[in-house]
C-alpha cells in the first residue's frame, strides 16, 4: 500500500459510496407490524459521519418514490453532502429486517433499483481525506464494479476504509460476493469487521488470526464482537481491546456502521489519517468508537456529538 499523501484534499472530509435503502423493521413488540425507516450500511456511516461533525459526500442511487424522497431527508437533514450521488428513474432497494438475540437477518428486495445505480465518481476520490467502501453494494451488480474501480482509485495515495459487512440471502451469489469482499480488504488501509464477518470470509482460520494476517500487511484492523467490545490490531504491536459501554439495548441495528463512523471520526481529527498508530492512541480510538456504537444501541441517535464528544 502505498503512503498516504493528503496533499490537495480536505482531511476532515469523507467520501461514502454504497446503498442507501428502506429496512422495513418490527415495530415494538408486534412482528407482524413493520415500519420503513431509511438504511444501508454506507448511508448510516455517512450520516454518523455527520453528526459526529465531519463532511461526509455521499455517492449513491436514490429512488425516484417516496421512500427516495425520505432517504433524501434523511441524509441532507443529518447535513451529508448529496451532490455527487444521482437520481435514476427507479424504485428504492428494500431490506426486511428480523431482529434476533444474536443479531439482525435481512431478506432483500434488490433487483432493478436506483439503489445500485451508483454513478461512477472515481475522479473525485482525491479531493477526499477517507473513502468508505462497503456494504451491498460491494456485491450487487452494477454497483459492485463501481466500488471496485472506486476502491482502486482510494486505495493509490490514500486512505481506504472498508467494512466487508458480510450478508446471506438468495438473491445474492456467495462465491462471487466473498471475493469481491476479499479484494476490498486486500486494497484497505483501514478494515473493520465483526466476528462473523471474517468467518465468512475465511472460514478456515480463527477471526483473531485473519485480523493479524491483514494488519500484518500494514493495516489498521479492527474486530468487533458486539457485547463483547473491539478489538484492534496494528503491524508490529500488541493487540488493544475494549469492552462494549454497558447500556440498556434498544436497538443493535446500524450499530456496527455508528462504530465505523466513530472511528473514522477520531482518525480524521486526531491522527489526520494516520494509522499508524500507538497503543494509547488505538484505545482512544476503540473507546470513542464504543460509544458512538451504544449510543445507536441505547436508542439515543448518532451520538455522541463532535470529534472530541467521548
Amino acid at each position: 500500500m502505498t503512503d498516504t499523501s493528503l496533499a490537495g484534499r480536505d482531511p476532515g472530509s469523507v467520501l461514502v459510496l454504497g446503498e442507501a435503502l428502506v429496512d422495513l423493521v418490527p415495530e415494538g413488540d408486534d412482528a407482524a407490524v413493520r415500519v420503513a425507516q431509511p438504511g444501508g450500511a454506507p448511508a448510516n456511516v455517512a450520516v454518523g459521519l455527520a453528526r459526529l461533525g465531519g463532511r461526509p459526500s455521499f455517492v449513491g442511487g436514490l429512488g425516484d418514490d417516496a421512500f427516495g424522497s425520505r432517504i433524501e431527508a434523511w441524509l441532507t437533514g443529518a447535513g451529508v453532502d448529496l451532490s455527487l450521488s444521482a437520481r435514476p428513474p427507479l424504485p428504492t432497494a428494500l431490506a426486511v429486517a428480523d431482529p434476533g438475540e444474536h443479531g439482525n437477518t435481512y431478506r432483500f428486495h434488490l433487483g432493478d433499483t436506483a439503489t445500485f445505480a451508483l454513478p461512477d465518481r472515481t475522479a473525485e476520490v482525491r479531493r477526499f481525506g477517507a473513502v468508505y467502501v462497503g456494504g451491498l453494494a460491494a456485491v450487487v451488480e452494477p454497483a459492485a464494479a463501481v466500488v471496485a474501480a472506486t476502491a482502486r482509485a482510494a486505495a493509490h495515495g490514500g486512505v481506504l476504509a472498508v467494512d466487508p459487512n458480510v450478508r446471506e440471502d438468495r438473491t445474492l451469489d456467495p462465491v462471487r460476493g466473498v471475493e469481491r469482499l476479499r479484494e476490498l480488504c486486500a486494497l484497505a488501509r483501514v478494515v473493520k469487521a465483526s466476528d462473523e464477518d471474517l468467518v465468512r470470509l475465511w472460514p478456515d482460520a480463527e477471526p483473531e488470526a485473519s485480523c493479524r494476517r491483514l494488519a500484518g500487511q500494514g493495516r489498521l484492523v479492527v474486530l468487533t464482537r458486539g457485547a463483547r467490545g473491539a478489538t484492534a490490531y496494528v503491524q508490529d504491536a500488541p493487540a488493544v481491546s475494549v469492552p462494549a459501554r454497558p447500556v440498556r439495548v434498544v436497538n443493535t441495528i446500524g450499530a456496527g456502521d455508528a462504530f465505523m463512523a466513530g472511528m473514522l471520526t477520531w482518525l480524521g481529527a486526531e491522527t489526520g489519517w494516520r494509522t499508524e498508530l500507538s497503543g494509547p492512541e488505538t484505545r482512544a480510538m476503540l473507546e470513542y468508537a464504543a460509544a458512538t456504537a451504544a449510543s445507536v444501541c441505547a436508542g439515543a441517535g448518532t451520538e455522541p456529538t463532535g470529534p472530541l464528544g467521548v
